[in-house]
């Protein structure tokens, strides 16, 4: 399993656009990927579940990846989170 934190910088938070590329990636992953914000989780493969987690700026969120393609998920997400939030 991969896991990693990263703080929101973006003033809005996690908002629809960027919730959206986010299940993308998940989407395409063979692994499982979840997000837990202040204590509650969602699967990053479902959009609903990732916006009721209503993360805002300065909010610390964990990625965890579990599967054959973790490293690379990881990674993809890492990446996203970190030019875009």
């Amino acid at each position: 399993m991969c896991e990693f934190s990263y703080t929101i910088k973006d003033e809005i938070g996690i908002h629809a656009r960027p919730a959206g590329m986010l299940v993308q990636i998940a989407k395409d992953a063979k692994s499982d990927v979840s997000m837990e914000c202040r204590g509650k989780s969602a699967d990053l493969k479902k959009i609903f579940s990732l916006m009721a987690l209503s993360v805002k700026c300065n909010d610390t969120v964990t990625v965890k990846v579990n599967g054959e393609d973790e490293k690379e998920v990881s990674e993809r997400i890492n990446k996203y989170l970190t030019e875009n939030l």
